[in-house]
Parts: structure tokens; sequence; C-alpha cells
């Protein structure tokens, strides 16, 4: 993977997969952009990799089309924002789902708008994450599940919307990565366990597993593929161990 003289914004930077993906599009020969909620997270990771930071809260759409507009030229843009509530619809708070439905929804959309808009002139990328449980039935992902499945449905409407402008839109659906994002399941050994079982290739996924699949996403080599939701789940969504 050759990505010399491109450039790419990666919300949500300072997380497991958003810092993963920096570091991999940073080698294949890239310019990255770090953005994120938190200036202390993003310092460490600019400072490693030689890249801008800007701290932004992207459930604000104007601003991020603000902040993305002044960047100038860019070959694509990620989202990896996001947050991960497992309890059941009935024991949920109104604030948790409101949260959940922002965090990960919201901020793909602001994602959207921005990228369409910094990308309209020369074509480009734009990668949304949504997760295997929005399209697979797991029990007590209601409020994940119903944001990620927006994901989805966003990505494929704007991949028809945005395609005769050359800009292509896809998302990856991944399933349990050991992130600090899912420290709390990993750490436990029965739940690890269990969400081990599940998976057809007998172990989560790292964060490299899912920051590959964006970076070949984002490349200009493919550029004939939009619309896709590709799962990065290792057989979570599609499979069922015996």
């Amino acid at each position: 993977m050759s990505l010399e003289n491109c450039h790419y914004v990666v919300i949500g930077a300072a997380g497991g997969i958003g810092s993963a993906l920096a570091r991999k599009l940073t080698r294949g020969g890239a310019q990255v952009i770090l953005l994120g909620r938190s200036a202390e997270r993003l310092a460490p990771l600019g400072q490693e990799l030689s890249a801008q930071t800007f701290c932004i809260d992207a459930t604000q759409a104007d601003a991020m089309e603000k902040a993305v507009a002044g960047f100038g030229a860019i070959n694509g843009i990620v989202n990896c924002a996001g947050s991960l509530l497992l309890k059941p619809a009935h024991l949920t708070t109104e604030a948790e789902w409101r949260q959940t439905i922002e965090t990960n929804l919201t901020t793909a959309y602001a994602t959207v708008r921005a990228g369409a808009k910094a990308l309209w002139s020369t074509g480009g990328s734009i990668v949304l994450c949504a997760t295997a449980a929005a399209r697979t039935g797991l029990a007590n992902h209601e409020a994940i599940a119903a944001a990620k499945g927006g994901v989805i449905g966003l990505t494929l409407s704007a991949a028809a919307t945005y395609g005769p402008r050359n800009i292509r839109v896809n998302c990856v659906a991944p399933g349990l990565v050991d992130t600090p994002l899912t420290s709390r399941i990993v750490a436990n050994e029965a739940a690890l366990k269990a969400s081990t079982a599940m998976h057809a290739l007998g172990r989560i996924g790292r964060p490299e597993d899912v920051a590959s699949g964006i970076a070949w996403l984002l490349d200009p080599e493919n550029a004939w593929v939009t619309g896709q939701v590709i799962g990065i789940d290792g057989g979570l969504g599609t499979v069922r161990p015996r």
C-alpha cells in the first residue's frame, strides 16, 4: 500500500482503532490529521506521528464542516468515534440512549456531511464504523445496534447520493475488538471466553485488524468500491462456530 501524497482526516483518532489506523496510514506514506474530543489524549499520538491534531466535538455538524474545510485538500475522512452500551432496552436510561445515538450515529452523519463537501470537486473516500451487532441479533445490544444500524443505512444512502461525484462511502462492521473501549469485557475472563467462542476464528479482534480494512477502503487503488458494509469480525456476523 502506497499512500504517498494522500491526506486523511481521522475522527476518534485517540481510540484503539483510530490510533492503529493513523499509524498504518502514516507508515503507508500518508499525512494524517487527528481529530478527537481530548487534546490531552491526542497530543502523544500527534507527536509520535508528526501529525496535526484538532480538538472537536464530532456531534456538532457545523463545527465539523468548518474544521474539515479548513484542512485544505484531502483524499478521505474516517469516523472511528464510538461507544459501547450493553444493556437491554428496559434498563437503558433516556440519557444513555441519547448519548449512544449522538456518539455513534450523529458523529457519522457529521462526518458524511463534512466529507461530502470537502471532497465535492475531487472525489475521495468516506469510511464509517458500524458493528456486527447491527446485522445479527445479539442480546443486550439494543441501543448500540440501533445506532450502528443507522450508520449502515447512512452509508448506503450516501454512497448512492455522492457516487456521481466520485465520492465513495463504505463502512466496516467489527466484532469484539480489544481496545480501551472494551476493556471491561476483555478483562472479565468469563465474558471474554464467551465472546471468543462466538467468533469462528477463535479469537477477538485487534485494532490493527480493523485498521487494515479501513486503510484498504481509503486507498485510491480501490476506487471501484462503494456502498459496502464489510464485516471485519472473525465471522461473528455470519458464521456459527461448532
